[in-house]
Order: structure tokens, then C-alpha cells, then sequence
């Protein structure tokens, strides 16, 4: 079977990429060429079983065609597209200008949502992103050796329900927090921005005329009804280094359902810097 691979910037399609192949799939790449890395290429070359088609974010047109002539059927999303490409200078052709002039709201579910089913329309079945990577989603339970004391509970307890809340919305999936204070919001920059705000505005607090707790803690949540075809949420090496940056001590994940990429490695890292990670189920009087 050939799969087609729609791969946006990080390293979640080079994962996704090795699972495919390690399963002996031969994969057709569509890369994005605002957000792919060039490393994609250098893995085209060395493997006979991988080709790559270089595309611009608003060829969707092109993308149908490219699978079309592959032969490929079924295709997977893996990695980020910037929500703010939508706004940037980027020119859709026809039919994802229609597309888009036909989307009440432009979010992403909204918008991932409406590219999915023009592919379906054109016989491409897209399917889960976790699909070969499901060894990758965190467990439930405390993930690093020291776990989240009292503070950093409350915190998780308070930030799950603003997180599910505003994930509701498909605004963003993850908020900051500090002494159950909503410091930060995730909203079109990306997670990792939103806790480099949130340490920007805790450095600016005076000592003397804060009441709130340095530390900050991290609560990354999916969607109420995530669809894991897209946007899944991933937590990577960067974003434990942007903790670190930032004096944040705590990470919450959805258990299930949040892909943790370079797990040893991330865990070792957290470990070093006194980062507490924990993953928990989702409570269905949040949603």
C-alpha cells in the first residue's frame, strides 16, 4: 500500500515516516514547502521506498493531483502548520479559496476539517495521525520521578478546567498558570510562545507587588471531541527547554491522547530541571 503523508514542520513526520516504513509501506511525501524541513529530501535519497513532492500551503489542488498520480488512497497529517499561515501572504488556489470563503470561522478544526472532506470527496481517505505512533501517547499516571506537591495540583485542577474550556472554543489547547491565576492562554502563536509570554510576564512582576507563586505550571489538554486525524497534541524536547526558559516546574498532558516525542530522553531532561510531568484522564464535568 502506498501512503500519502501530508507533513508539516517538526519531527513528528519523520516519526510518523519510520513507522511507515518500518510496517514496509512505501510512503508519497507532500511537503509543505513554508513549513517541512529540507531534511526530508535527504531522506528521499537515501531511501528508494519514500519520494517527495514539494508544495506551497495553498496548492490544494496540486496536493489532490500528486496523490491521484501516486496511486495514493489513504494519507496521513503529521506536523504543524502555523494557524497564522491562513493570514500570512500565502495565495490559496481555487479550490481552497472557495474553501476558505466558505468557512463560518476559521479555525483549525474548521479548516483541517474542510480540507479533509475534499480529499475524501476525491477518494483520499485521510486517516489518524497516531495511527503508527500510538506507543508514543502518554499513559495516565506521573510520568517523571517526582510528582506535582500541593501548588502544582491546584494549579493542574484549575488550568484543566480554563484549558478544556478554551480548547472547547478551538482556540488553543494549552494555558499557564501560576497560584491558580491564569497567566497565559494559548491562541494562534503555538504553545511553546505561550509559555514564553507567560515567563516575559512573571519577570515583569515586581516581588513586592505580586501575591502570586513564581513558579508556573503548564496544562496542554485535546479538543473535547479531538479529531486525532489533526492537531494532535505533541510535547517535544523544545517544549521542556521553554519550561526551563521560562521558570515553569509542571507539565500536564492528556493522557491518551497527547503524543510525547524523544520520551526518554524528555523525561531526563524534565528530571534535571526539577520538571514535574503528569498525564491525566479527562473528566467529562470539565468538557
Amino acid at each position: 500500500m502506498k501512503l500519502g503523508l501530508i507533513a508539516g514542520n517538526g519531527r513528528f513526520p519523520f516519526l510518523l515516516l519510520d513507522a511507515a516504513r518500518a510496517e514496509g509501506l512505501t510512503v508519497v511525501v507532500a511537503a509543505i514547502r513554508e513549513e517541512t524541513d529540507a531534511e526530508m529530501d535527504r531522506r528521499a535519497a537515501t531511501d528508494s521506498g519514500i519520494s517527495v513532492h514539494w508544495l506551497s500551503l495553498g496548492e490544494l489542488s496540486r496536493l489532490i493531483e500528486t496523490f491521484h498520480k501516486e496511486g495514493v488512497t489513504k494519507a496521513v497529517m503529521a506536523g504543524q502548520v502555523k494557524h497564522k499561515q491562513i493570514f500570512s501572504s500565502i495565495r490559496p488556489d481555487w479550490r481552497l479559496a472557495k474553501l476558505l470563503l466558505n468557512l463560518p470561522v476559521r479555525s483549525t478544526d474548521r479548516l483541517i476539517g474542510a480540507v479533509a472532506k475534499v480529499l475524501s470527496d476525491e477518494g483520499i481517505e485521510l486517516l489518524s495521525s497516531t495511527k503508527f505512533l500510538e506507543p508514543l501517547l502518554a499513559g495516565e499516571g506521573v510520568l517523571t520521578e517526582r510528582a506535582p506537591d500541593e501548588e502544582e495540583r491546584k494549579n493542574i485542577e484549575y488550568g484543566l478546567s480554563v484549558a478544556c474550556a478554551v480548547a472547547g472554543f478551538d482556540i488553543g489547547q494549552t494555558v499557564v498558570v501560576a497560584a491558580q491565576a491564569c497567566v497565559a492562554v494559548e491562541a494562534m502563536e503555538g504553545t511553546d510562545a505561550a509559555i514564553e509570554r507567560a515567563g516575559r510576564l512573571m519577570e515583569t512582576l515586581e516581588e513586592d507587588a505580586s501575591t502570586l507563586e513564581r513558579r508556573l505550571t503548564v496544562v496542554k489538554v485535546a479538543k473535547p471531541n479531538q479529531d486525532m486525524r489533526f492537531d494532535v497534541p505533541v510535547i517535544g524536547m523544545a517544549t521542556i527547554e521553554t519550561m526551563i526558559r521560562a521558570g515553569a516546574s509542571c507539565l500536564s498532558v492528556e493522557a491518551g491522547r497527547t503524543l510525547l516525542f524523544d520520551r526518554e530522553a524528555l523525561l531526563k531532561r524534565a528530571a534535571e530541571a526539577g520538571i514535574a510531568i503528569v498525564a491525566t484522564q479527562r473528566s467529562e464535568n470539565r468538557d
